[in-house]
């Protein structure tokens, strides 16, 4: 069974932005300040336009091993599979890292970090063993449930929003856009995030710039998050990670209420446990068919890759924070590598070659 192009665009609209609202805002407003609208924008124009380029390769109808192994032969897509996998498991830390810090703070404060987070490696084994297939039936629920967690939680932040504190624009300068943007870059993979399930949905017409357009609209969803975002810590929305759960912490009938924006913090929550486990997912999914034997490899690939992963998350548990800056500053280059050169250069060689008849 294959995925439809409506659980791609309910993916690209709707699930994409929710993995750039933990850490990225308050760290962005350390480095860009008031500016920080401009370098996330820069951003998804950019993976907008990367979107549409990987869309514009799924018309060929075949995955991304199949597309290098009929040029490449199978020794070489099966290198090229191993370093891309390798590259999402990479791209996978920084996503974990936030959510352990995530169900530390918000949700489990006073219980040991090992006790609360340990089964979250237990459900990613479970689910990164599932074809990728089964992604659209999940993105079918998400995707609501998202829409309606991002629009509970801004319109109970807007009574607090100080659109002013954006002002002036332009006050950090290009230091200020340059630093922000490179920042961004271990945050903003969507692209080849796509590059795993092409082949694995049916190609119909206009899903290139149907798909640009709705990542256009998340973005411009994620854009409005963070001018509330820092409409209202404003000059302390540097200190304030897990910038989602917070903003909406001071609506005036919370005093009355309690913390009704909590089912939408759930909400959200949930929605991104899926998001951080994808490319857990899609790299035991394309290791799985490059050795040709899904259903025996994918089982063993889910547990020794969660077991790596669950030891580098404990292992570095008391360095979080070096962790972080080394992903953000020093090895940020390693993003747009995989995330813009790689889709690039696939469209060069394979979007020459004749494609199937579009429907």
């Amino acid at each position: 069974m294959k995925l439809s192009s409506r659980q791609i665009l309910f993916f690209l609209a709707a699930i994409a932005p929710l993995g750039k609202m933990v850490l990225l805002p308050a760290l962005l407003a350390s480095v860009a300040k008031n500016d920080l609208l401009f370098p996330v924008l820069a951003q998804i124009l950019v993976q907008a336009a990367l979107v549409f380029c990987v869309l514009l390769l799924s018309r060929r109808e075949r995955t991304l091993y199949q597309l290098i192994e009929n040029t490449a032969g199978g020794v070489f897509a099966k290198i090229f599979i191993i370093i891309f996998s390798a590259f999402l498991l990479f791209a996978s830390f920084l996503p974990i890292v936030e959510q352990k810090i995530m169900v530390r703070s918000i949700f489990y404060d006073t219980i040991p970090a090992y006790l609360v987070f340990t089964p979250f490696f237990l459900f990613s084994a479970y689910l990164a063993c599932r074809p990728l297939s089964a992604l659209g039936r999940m993105w079918d629920i998400l995707a609501p449930l998202s829409v309606i967690g991002l629009a509970g939680i801004l319109l109970l932040a807007a009574g607090s929003t100080d659109f002013g504190a954006l002002a002036p624009v332009g006050a950090t300068g290009v230091q200020g856009f340059v630093s922000g943007t490179a920042l961004t870059c271990s945050w903003f993979y969507d692209a080849a995030l796509l590059l795993p399930l092409i082949g694995r949905f049916r190609y119909t017409k206009g899903l290139a710039w149907k798909g640009a357009l709705c990542y256009l609209a998340g973005g411009g969803v994620l854009l409005l998050f963070l001018a509330v975002f820092y409409g209202v810590f404003g000059e302390i929305a540097v200190i304030q990670s897990l910038g989602f759960a917070r903003i909406s912490g001071f609506f005036s009938a919370m005093t009355v209420l309690g913390r009704i924006d909590y089912v939408f913090i759930y909400a959200l929550a949930f929605v991104m446990t899926f998001y951080v486990i994808l490319p857990v997912q899609e790299a035991v999914g394309c290791i799985s068919e490059a050795f040709s034997s899904p259903k025996a490899l994918a089982p063993l690939l889910s547990a020794g890759c969660n077991l790596a992963l669950l030891a580098a998350i404990y292992g570095f548990h008391f360095r979080t924070s070096a962790i972080v800056s080394v992903m953000t500053k020093s090895l940020f280059w390693i993003f747009p590598v995989f995330t813009v050169a790689i889709p690039l250069l696939l469209l060069i060689v394979f979007g020459r070659h004749p494609h199937e008849k579009i429907s």
